[in-house]
């Protein structure tokens, strides 16, 4: 029976301990040449997400979040940053578009188009004061299933936040609208447009009240702008400025 590549090896390796010196051998290359291990290689490390630690992703996460609040606070908590972009102007109450149609055609749509204009600058007034609520949240998270918010879809990370906090949120926002509301006569003027639609039997009396529609379309203003970001992050985590950024989602793709 022919003997095994690895028991010559050691066998030769027996042989060189008899002329030279012990210090001279190098028995880690040599046992490691015998097992069929190249000497000097050490194991492949795990490589992308399954390389990160629970904490990296956790942080990654909530710096992630906290960066795209920021940037939606910016973006919307002044000026025009409801009223002038068409995806996030908050538009009449369901339950007043149909009287809006046909108000409009009975020549009263600058009542319809100043409250569209209230509404959207009583949420551009209390957004940057939703910039605490939403930072407090986000640092509460407690992310167990962190590693499967990263890998999930490009908003995972802000779908999970809007899930944990919008109840909560909105509750604790709404006397925040309800201030910048009262102070520029909203509530006062969307009753007696909405008075106005009911005589013409258009209406429904029984209509929510202003403040909480406005302060649920500026939270939901806010959740979609930061998805925006942390979609941002993710599509190219190398312009994100931080180095935990790029760690972290660049294991996503390699980068």
């Amino acid at each position: 029976m022919s003997m095994s590549t690895s028991r010559r090896r050691l066998l030769f390796a027996a042989g060189l301990a008899v002329t030279l010196p012990a210090h001279a051998i190098d028995w880690g290359g040599i046992l490691k040449g015998a097992l069929g291990t190249p000497a000097g290689d050490a194991p492949a490390a795990p490589g992308g997400v399954d390389a990160l630690s629970a904490a990296d992703i956790d942080a990654g996460l909530k710096e992630a979040l906290t960066r795209g609040t920021d940037g939606a606070v910016v973006q919307l908590g002044r000026r025009d940053g409801f009223f002038a972009d068409p995806r996030l102007r908050i538009p009449l109450p369901p339950a007043l578009q149909k009287a809006e149609r046909a108000m409009r055609m009975l020549g009263m749509g600058g009542q319809a188009d100043g409250l569209v204009l209230a509404m959207n600058r009583a949420a551009e007034a209390a957004v940057p004061e939703a910039k605490s609520l939403l930072i407090g949240a986000v640092r509460e998270m407690t992310l167990e299933d962190a590693r499967g918010i990263l890998t999930g879809g490009e908003t995972a990370a802000t779908d999970f936040l809007r899930r944990k906090t919008e109840a909560t949120l909105t509750e604790r926002f709404t006397p925040l609208v309800k201030r910048h509301t009262d102070e520029i006569g909203l509530a006062r003027q969307y009753n007696q447009y909405a008075a106005m639609a009911a005589q013409f039997a258009l209406l429904d009396p029984r209509h929510a009240r202003v403040e909480e529609y406005v302060a649920q379309q500026a939270l939901g203003g806010l959740y979609t702008v930061i998805g925006e970001k942390e979609a941002a992050i993710r599509a190219n985590p190398l312009q994100a400025g931080s180095a935990l950024l790029r760690t972290v989602f660049g294991a996503l793709s390699g980068r």
